[in-house]
This record gives structure tokens, C-alpha cells and sequence, in this order.
């Protein structure tokens, strides 16, 4: 499969550097809310990539569920790949992309667990069949069938039949505490225009890059 003639030609309007905020966490709500804003359908999408304690690089969608100052969180199965290699590593990486604005943003940082509560809170608000899946999935381990999962998921049903569905000990959010975050916004022939923030004691700076 040759591809080498497959491109698109970028012509968006450039980054205005006197425009964009000091603060990349205000820039990034600012940049989601213009996302949100184009009709795209799941500008809360973005790629976790991690790190394996045997060094194996990965790369996963995860879906963005909280931004504050203190950073990014998503929610997952602390047992599985990738909650294996956020806790041996302790660090990730987030990439967004949002086509229809030829934008990127790339979130690099440490990781850490959100509070038990945080974790609760937001798996109360969930579908109640997302809850019963959390419970019947042993995520990342190998399944003999599909028939496996769909009769743990009969047993987790009946189990908690009439009841709240409490969340699974196994399971809760990871906040990505960013050191650096990168804005890049494609341009004609490719010289995109890229942005990259960096925190250095407390106080960010920022630097363009090349393309």
C-alpha cells in the first residue's frame, strides 16, 4: 500500500503569539472550547501514551474527563496495561488531535491517582452499564471467548440487581500533571506553527519551535 502521494495542504490561520495566553491550561480551554464550538464529536479524545516496565512504548485512546491547573484526568482500570505502566513509570504522555482545526496539543508529565472521592464521584455519574462492565472486565487479560465477558457480566447484573453499582477498587482516574504542553496549528507547506510551554519551578515559560 503506497501512500507516499496522500496529503493535505493546511491553510489555516497561523498562531498569533501575542493572543495566546500566558497560562497553557487557560490556552488549552480556550483552543477546547473553539473545538467544541467547529462540531467536532469527540474533542475529548486523545492518545495516552505510556512507557512499559519493559520498556515496550504504547499508545491508546483514552477519553479526557477534567482540566484544572493541577492537570488532565481520565479514568481507567488500575490493573490493566496501561495502569501497569502509568504506575511503574509514573509518567505519560496525551496527544489531541483535532482535525477539522488542524490542531495538535501534546500534554507531557507525571502522573499521579485522584483522590478516592474525585474517583466515586465520577463513576456514580456513569451509565449504569458502563459501572457493570468496569466490574466484569478484567482489562487487558485474555479472554478463552467473547461468552467469557458477556457471563461475568450475567453474574455482575444479578449481583447488584436493585442496587446502586459501587465502584470497583480496581478502578479510578490518574491525573497527568503537565511540565509541558505543545500547541501546534498546521500551516501551508508545512511550517507549522508550534508553541511549547514548559514549567521550571513553578513558573511557566515558552519557546517556538521549529517545524
Amino acid at each position: 500500500m503506497d501512500l507516499s502521494d496522500q496529503r493535505m495542504s493546511y491553510e489555516a490561520e497561523g498562531i498569533d503569539l501575542d493572543a495566546m495566553s500566558a497560562d497553557p491550561v487557560a490556552q488549552f480551554e480556550a483552543w477546547f472550547a473553539e473545538v467544541q464550538a467547529s462540531g467536532d464529536p469527540e474533542p475529548y479524545a486523545m492518545v495516552l501514551s505510556t512507557v512499559s516496565p519493559d520498556g515496550q512504548p504504547r499508545g491508546r485512546t483514552v477519553l479526557l474527563r477534567g482540566v484544572t491547573e493541577e492537570g488532565f484526568v481520565f479514568f481507567t482500570n488500575y490493573t490493566s496495561a496501561k495502569g501497569q505502566a502509568l504506575e511503574g513509570s509514573g509518567r505519560a504522555g496525551l496527544t489531541f488531535h483535532w482535525h477539522g482545526l488542524h490542531r495538535q496539543v501534546h500534554v507531557e508529565g507525571t502522573v499521579e491517582r485522584v483522590s478516592a472521592e474525585e474517583s466515586d464521584t465520577y463513576f456514580a455519574k456513569r451509565p449504569r452499564g458502563s459501572q457493570l462492565g468496569a466490574w466484569a472486565s478484567e482489562q487487558s487479560a485474555e479472554l478463552a471467548s467473547r461468552a467469557e465477558l458477556l457471563d461475568r457480566l450475567d453474574e455482575v447484573t444479578a449481583r447488584f440487581d436493585g442496587q446502586d453499582v459501587p465502584r470497583p477498587d480496581f478502578w479510578g482516574g490518574y491525573r497527568v500533571v503537565p511540565e509541558h504542553i505543545e500547541f501546534w496549528q498546521g500551516q501551508p507547506s508545512r511550517l507549522h506553527n508550534r508553541l511549547r510551554y514548559s514549567n521550571i519551578d513553578g513558573v511557566w515559560g515558552r519557546a517556538v519551535l521549529s517545524p
